[in-house]
């Protein structure tokens, strides 16, 4: 199976690499748009702020590839940002694969939102074998709003959309390759996804 893990400037694309070899799962870091849309699986993972990295994604065409891509794709942190329609970060127009806006938490507590919290209305295969209530590690101070394409919840100030789905489309927001043994898990289905 080819893994195409997305090449672009935003951080964390090694740690993901490294998540998938503990799980022994070898895949490729690459930003070249002919293994990307060959490639079983997609994961496109990032930390970083919007507007620059919808810039880079743009320049090189890898918007519309991610786009456009039929086999199962994952986003990650950024990542899932990326794939809702607009960003308060930057003011920024996303690749619109979920329908939603990611806005910035209000100023009530501490922001950004880091360390561990839980998962909860966990739904679809991503979470095949956790249970309600898991915690998992979390860095951002944005977030997608609370809607139909929710396949977990969290709250942090107030309760929002820690992981999307829609057709081949997934994301987390959370950190799978923080998340120790549950973050591993959501990576093996991930992989298991037909």
């Amino acid at each position: 199976m080819d893994i195409a893990i997305i090449k672009y400037n935003a951080g964390n694309v090694q740690s993901v690499k490294n998540a998938m070899d503990r799980i022994g799962v070898d895949a490729i870091v690459t930003d070249d748009i002919k293994i990307i849309e060959s490639a079983d699986k997609v994961i496109f993972p990032g930390v970083g702020e919007a507007a620059t990295a919808m810039s880079y994604l743009k320049e090189r065409g890898l918007d519309d590839t991610l786009r456009n891509l039929k086999q199962p794709v994952l986003g990650i942190c950024l990542g899932l940002q990326l794939m809702c329609k607009r960003s308060d970060e930057g003011d920024t127009d996303c690749m619109g694969i979920f329908d939603i806006d990611v806005k910035l938490f209000p100023p009530k507590d501490k922001v950004p939102h880091m360390g561990w919290n839980t998962i909860t209305n966990l739904k679809g295969d991503l979470f095949k074998g956790i249970k309600e209530e898991t915690y998992v590690y979390f860095v951002h101070s944005f977030y997608a709003e609370a809607s139909e394409f929710a396949v977990s919840e969290t709250d942090f100030i107030l309760p929002y959309s820690s992981s999307l789905q829609k057709d081949n489309f997934y994301a987390t927001q959370f950190h799978l390759e923080k998340s120790g043994v549950i973050g591993e898990q959501v990576l093996k289905n991930f992989i298991d996804i037909k």
